[in-house]
C-alpha cells in the first residue's frame, strides 16, 4: 500500500528535508589564482650598478662576474652569442618547421614562422642564459620581447627545440609569438635588476624597463646609493649603522631570512609587483605555489618547473636550519665542495659515506660508480628545457615503496641507477637493507585529498594542525579542505587563520570560498587588519561575494582598501589569463555583470586554452538567461577536456535546467564516472534518472551518493520519499533502520521510523 502525499509531507518537514531543484552552481569553478599587486617605490635611495662595488668588494665582484646571475641576460654580439649563426638550418621534429639561423654585420637573425603561420625574417637582440642552453629573445611590436622556442644545447652544440611539444599554431597560447613565451611577463622579472615590466592593461602595451640588464648586486643586496655614500666618507666620519646604510641584511641571515631572499625568484610563485629589491615579509612580494597536482607529485616530489624553494621547504636540512649558502657560493653560486665532500660538512663520513650506509659501491664491473654518491639517493632530478637537469632539493629519503602506494618516482628507479629492474625489486632491496618499518608520508594524505576521498577529511585535518610537517605542506592540506566543508574542517580552518605563518593564513581564507556567509563574516573580516598583504587581499576578495552592508561600518574601509589592493594586483599582471579571470570574479561578486563579462572574454582571447574563464563566463550567461550561449561554451570545454569531469557535471546541470533531461543524464553520468566520491554528482544524476523513468538505476545512483556522504539530509530524504512513492515502505524502513544502525542520533531515519509506526 503506498504511503498518502499527506504523510509524506509531514515526515520531509520533520527531517527539515531541502527542496529538490537541480540548480547550476558557478561555486564549483570559482577558481581563484594567487593574488598580485604593484609594491611601494623604493624610496629616496636609488640603485647604482655593479660595477660601483668593484672598487671595494673585489672579491666578490670577481666572484660574480662570469655566473649565472651575471650571464642571465645580454644585448646579442660576438661575446655574448655561443649558436651557430653562420647561416645553418634546423627543422623541427615536432612540427616540421624549418628555420635558418644566419647574421647580417654583427646583428643576428633567424628565419621561422611567424605570429601569421608563414616565414618571416626576426631579428634576435638579446641571448638569455648561458649554461646548458642559451635562449633568444626577439623584439615585437608593442613592447614585447619573445622567446624563440628554439634554443642552443651548450654541451652537444646543436640547436633543438623547446618545449612544450604539443603547440599546435600560432594561435596557441603556448606559440612562440604569443603570451605563454612572452618575455616581460614570463621571464624577465629574475633575470635583471630592477625591473618595471610597465604593462597599460587597457592598451595592452609594454614600456619594460631595467636598471641592470642582469642579476646584478644590488638584486639582493637593495638599491645601493646610500651605502655608497656611506662608504665614499672617510672612516672617522661614517656614522655607526646596522647594516652599512644597505637597504637589504645579506650577512648572517637566519634561515628563514636568506630562504625568503633567494624565494623571489627561485621558486613557482605569483609575483605580486615589481621587485623593489626591499626588506618585507615574502607575501608582501609573492605568493608561492603549494603542492598541487600537475606541480608536484603527492609526496611532495618536483614534477613541473617549480624550481627550488617548494621542494627545499620541505626537507628536514631546511627545518635544521641549513640555508643556501652552506652548499652554495653566494657570490659564483658555485657549490663549496663537489660530491660526497658537500654533505660531510655536515654529515659524519664514517657513518654517512660508508658502504654499510649506502649499500653502493664505489666501482662497480671495473667502472667508477656513482651510486654511492649522496646525491643520488636524496637529491634525484629532472630534466626541464629539454637539457637542463635539476636535483630536487626536497632531499628526501628514497621511498620505493610509496612508488608502488602513489605513483611517485623513487631515486632507486631512476634512469642511470634500477630503472632497468621492477619496482618490486628496488622494494625487495630497500627493505632488505633498511627493514620493514616505514614512517607515515603526507604523500598519502595529499593524494586522498586530490582525489577527494571522503575518508581523507580527518587526515588532513591531522596534516593541517601538525606543526612538525613542513609549513607547504599544511598548507597543501588546508587548500585541499576546500572540498570537505564540514564543522571540523572549519574549526582547523579557524585555528589557521590565526598561525603565525602568512602562508596558512592566506591558504585558510582560500579554503573558506564554500563556507556560509556568517561563517565568512566571522572568521574572514578581522583578516582584512593582517599586516601582510596578500593576506589581507585574500580576505578582501573572500568578503566580496556579499553585500557590503553585512560588514561591520567599522570593517568597511578596510574592506575597501583590501578590495582596491587586489584590484591594483590583478591590473598588474592582466597580460595574463587568470588575472583576467580574477576580475571577472571579483566584478561578478559586486555585481556588475557587464564587467565581469568583459574580464572574462578578455581572458579567453589572452589565452584561449583557459578553461576556467570559459566556464565562469557561461554560469553567468545561466544567470543572464543567455542558455544558449552558456550551453555553447561548456560544450566547448568538455570536446576539448574530457578529462574535466567538473565541467561534464556543470554542463548535465545547465542541460537539466532546460529539461533536456536524456542529453542531462549523458553528461551527468559521465561526471559520476570520472568523479566516483563525489556525492553531489551522483544525488543529481539520480533525479534526472527519476525523471526519466530509470528507477532502478536512479536508485542506484542515490544509493551511491548517500554511501558517500551517508550524513547528507537531502540523499536521505530523495531515496526515502522515493521508497515511499513508488509504494515500497519496507525499503525506506530499511533505510531508516541501516542508517541509525550506524548514526543513532540521526533525527530524519528516527522520525521516518516514526511515522512508519515503529
Amino acid at each position: 500500500m503506498k504511503q498518502s502525499s499527506t504523510d509524506i509531507n509531514r515526515w520531509e518537514r520533520i527531517a527539515l528535508a531541502a527542496a529538490i531543484v537541480i540548480l547550476l552552481s558557478p561555486a564549483l569553478y570559482l577558481l581563484k589564482a594567487q593574488t598580485v599587486e604593484p609594491l611601494p617605490a623604493a624610496g629616496p635611495v636609488e640603485f647604482v650598478g655593479s660595477e660601483k662595488c668593484k672598487k671595494c668588494h673585489e672579491t666578490a665582484y670577481n666572484k660574480w662576474k662570469g655566473s649565472h646571475h651575471d650571464l642571465a641576460m645580454d644585448v646579442a654580439n660576438d661575446t655574448t652569442v655561443l649558436g651557430d649563426f653562420n647561416d645553418v638550418s634546423y627543422t623541427d621534429p615536432y612540427n616540421k618547421v624549418t628555420s635558418r639561423f644566419y647574421r647580417k654585420g654583427d646583428k643576428y637573425f633567424v628565419q621561422t614562422e611567424g605570429p601569421d603561420g608563414q616565414p618571416g625574417e626576426f631579428e634576435i637582440t638579446y641571448t638569455f642564459g648561458f649554461y646548458p642552453l642559451q635562449q633568444y629573445l626577439v623584439p615585437f611590436p608593442d613592447g614585447r620581447l619573445q622567446c624563440l622556442n628554439i634554443a642552443w644545447d651548450i654541451e652537444k652544440k646543436v640547436w633543438y627545440r623547446l618545449p612544450p611539444y604539443e603547440v599546435e599554431g600560432p594561435d596557441d597560447w603556448l606559440h612562440w609569438t604569443r603570451g605563454g613565451q612572452t618575455w616581460n611577463v614570463m621571464c624577465a622579472e629574475c633575470h635583471s635588476t630592477r625591473l618595471n615590466k610597465g604593462f597599460d592593461p587597457d592598451t595592452g602595451t609594454y614600456q619594460t624597463t631595467w636598471f641592470e640588464i642582469d642579476v646584478g648586486c644590488e638584486a639582493c643586496h637593495g638599491p645601493g646609493s646610500g651605502h655608497l655614500a656611506w662608504a665614499d666618507k672617510p672612516a672617522f666620519a661614517r656614522a655607526k649603522t646596522a647594516n652599512y646604510d644597505l637597504e637589504v641584511h645579506t650577512n648572517s641571515l637566519e634561515t628563514t631570512e636568506q630562504i625568503k631572499l633567494c624565494a623571489p625568484c627561485h621558486s613557482r610563485r605569483f609575483q605580486l609587483g615589481d621587485n623593489q629589491h626591499v626588506e618585507g615579509e615574502l607575501l608582501d612580494v609573492m605568493v608561492p605555489q603549494l603542492l598541487n597536482e600537475g606541480l608536484y607529485y603527492p609526496d611532495g616530489q618536483i614534477l613541473d618547473e617549480v624550481y627550488v624553494y617548494g621542494s627545499f621547504v620541505q626537507s628536514k636540512m631546511y627545518q635544521h636550519g641549513v640555508r643556501c649558502s652552506d652548499c652554495h657560493d653566494v657570490h659564483s653560486l658555485k657549490r663549496h665542495k663537489e660530491k660526497n665532500d658537500l654533505c660531510t660538512q655536515c654529515h659524519r663520513a664514517e657513518t654517512y659515506d660508508s658502504k654499510e650506509h649506502h649499500f653502493h659501491k664505489k666501482v662497480h664491473n671495473g667502472q667508477p660508480s656513482e651510486g654511492h654518491l649522496c646525491v643520488k639517493c636524496h637529491m634525484p632530478g629532472r630534466i626541464y628545457m629539454g637539457a637542463d637537469y635539476r636535483p630536487d632539493h626536497s632531499l628526501r629519503i628514497p621511498r620505493p615503496d610509496l612508488s608502488a602506494e602513489l605513483g611517485t618516482p623513487n631515486a632507486c628507479s631512476a634512469i642511470g641507477c634500477h630503472a632497468d629492474k621492477p619496482l618490486s625489486w628496488n622494494v625487495e632491496h630497500y627493505t632488505k637493507w633498511y627493514g620493514e618499518t616505514r614512517k607515515p608520508h603526507y604523500g598519502t594524505i595529499i593524494a586522498a585529498g586530490r582525489a577527494r576521498q571522503p575518508e581523507a577529511e580527518v587526515d588532513l585535518i591531522r596534516l593541517a594542525e601538525d606543526p612538525l610537517v613542513p609549513t607547504i605542506a599544511r598548507a597543501t592540506g588546508l587548500e585541499l579542505l576546500r572540498s570537505y566543508p564540514s564543522p571540523a574542517s572549519q574549526a582547523t580552518l579557524a585555528k589557521a587563520l590565526e598561525d603565525d605563518d602568512a602562508l596558512l593564513r592566506y591558504t585558510a581564507i582560500r579554503s573558506l570560498e564554500y563556507f556560509d556567509a556568517e561563517t565568512r563574516l566571522k572568521r574572514i573580516a578581522p583578516k582584512l587588519y593582517d599586516p601582510v598583504k596578500a593576506v589581507r587581499m585574500e580576505a578582501a576578495m573572500m568578503l566580496s561575494v556579499l553585500p557590503e552592508e553585512r560588514l561591520r561600518e567599522d570593517d568597511r574601509e578596510a574592506f575597501r582598501q583590501g578590495l582596491a589592493e587586489y584590484r591594483e594586483a590583478m591590473l598588474y599582471n592582466a597580460d595574463l589569463a587568470a588575472q583576467r579571470y580574477n576580475l571577472g570574479n571579483l566584478a561578478a561578486n559586486l555585481g556588475d555583470e557587464s564587467q565581469a563579462v568583459a574580464a572574462y572574454l578578455k581572458a579567453i582571447a589572452i589565452d584561449d586554452q583557459f578553461y576556467p574563464a570559459r566556464v565562469n563566463l557561461a554560469m553567468l550567461y545561466n544567470r543572464q538567461g543567455n542558455n544558449a550561449e552558456a550551453e555553447k561554451l561548456l560544450r566547448d570545454v568538455v570536446d576539448q577536456y574530457p578529462q574535466l569531469y567538473e565541467t561534464a557535471y556543470s554542463l548535465g546541470l545547465l542541460l537539466a535546467e532546460m529539461q533536456r533531461y536524456v542529453e542531462a543524464e549523458k553528461y551527468l553520468h559521465q561526471a559520476a564516472a570520472g568523479m566516483p566520491d563525489y556525492g553531489r554528482i551522483h544525488y543529481n544524476h539520480g533525479q534526472v534518472l527519476l525523471v526519466l523513468n530509470r528507477e532502478e538505476q536512479a536508485e542506484s545512483s542515490l544509493r551511491k551518493a548517500l554511501s558517500v556522504e551517508p550524513l547528507n539530509l537531502d540523499y536521505f530524504v530523495v531515496l526515502a520519499n522515493h521508497y515511499l512513492k513508488s509504494g515500497r515502505p519496507a525499503l525506506a524502513k530499511k533505510l531508516a533502520e541501516n542508517t541509525l544502525q550506524q548514526f543513532p542520533d540521526h533525527a530524519a531515519a528516527r522520525s521516518l521510523l516514526q511515522q512508519l509506526g515503529q
